[in-house]
């Protein structure tokens, strides 16, 4: 199977870092940018072939993702639509694209919209796919193998695309700020920097881990640890007085109405 870019941003990096030689060997991806120096970027740090245009290997690749900039794709797609090949797979990690403008460009290909989120360099990713045409079971268990190896997937109805962009398509960044203000508190309570974002990093990463393992509301969870009096339940309770559960449905929210603008 060989597979290829168009575009050299971080997610096409965060891609090409988790599958390099652990699903797809390095010398069967390959990436187009428009800059010969985010090229030989890409060349020097996973030994891939990277170009700029895509020329040298868009009529070869059994699997094509765009993922450049919203504004960017209708050029990028007008690029490619009469070179790839007829059977390849073409995959979408556009935000706002719509498989039906994709099909609409790529006749007779499978064509499937992927939401992944930064985490997929880590092989901890969230990624949702929407199934537009296919053409046969083998391309649907490529693409489900394919973002599984890089965290979990899961199919998702397309009209849901914009809530999952809003959700693990942005979440990481929530996840961020959230471990940077629990380690300011710890900072300003005595802690070390490090220790405090380590400490912070490491309790988000079980909690989640938590509830995907026991499959347990979070409710319930958070119950077993919130002792009556205790030190858990005040800081729930300054948490509930700061509205910081309505933040992030808020921040949520926006999000996905950003995602139906694009």
């Amino acid at each position: 199977m060989k597979i290829g870019f168009i575009g050299g941003g971080a997610l096409t990096e965060a891609v090409v870092k988790g599958i390099a030689e652990k699903f797809i060997e390095s010398k069967n991806i390959f990436v187009s940018d428009h800059k010969q120096k985010r090229c030989d970027e890409f060349s020097q740090r996973y030994k891939i072939n990277a170009a700029v245009g895509v020329d040298s290997f868009i009529d070869e690749v059994d699997s094509l993702i765009i993922a450049v900039k919203p504004k960017d794709a209708i050029t990028a797609i007008n690029e490619v639509k009469e070179k790839v090949k007829s059977n390849a797979i073409i995959i979408s990690v556009v935000a706002g694209l719509k498989i039906k403008n994709i099909e609409e460009n790529f006749k007779t290909q499978t064509v499937v919209r992927v939401m992944p989120n930064v985490a997929i360099s880590v092989g901890e990713g969230m990624s949702a796919y929407s199934i537009g045409r296919v053409n046969n079971s083998d391309d649907l268990k490529f693409v489900s193998n394919l973002w599984s190896a890089l965290g979990r997937s899961v199919e998702v109805d397309e009209k849901m695309m914009d809530a999952v962009t809003g959700l693990s398509g942005s979440g990481s960044a929530y996840a961020f700020l959230m471990i940077d203000a629990l380690s300011d508190g710890a900072v300003a309570a005595g802690l070390p920097r490090a220790k405090a974002i380590e400490l912070a990093a490491q309790t988000l990463l079980g909690a989640a881990k938590m509830i995907l393992i026991s499959g347990e509301h979070p409710d319930v969870l958070r119950d077993k640890v919130t002792s009556p009096a205790g030190t858990t339940i005040e800081g729930l309770r300054i948490l509930e007085k700061c509205g910081v559960r309505s933040a992030l449905i808020e921040a949520v929210l926006a999000a996905t109405d950003k995602s139906k603008s694009l």
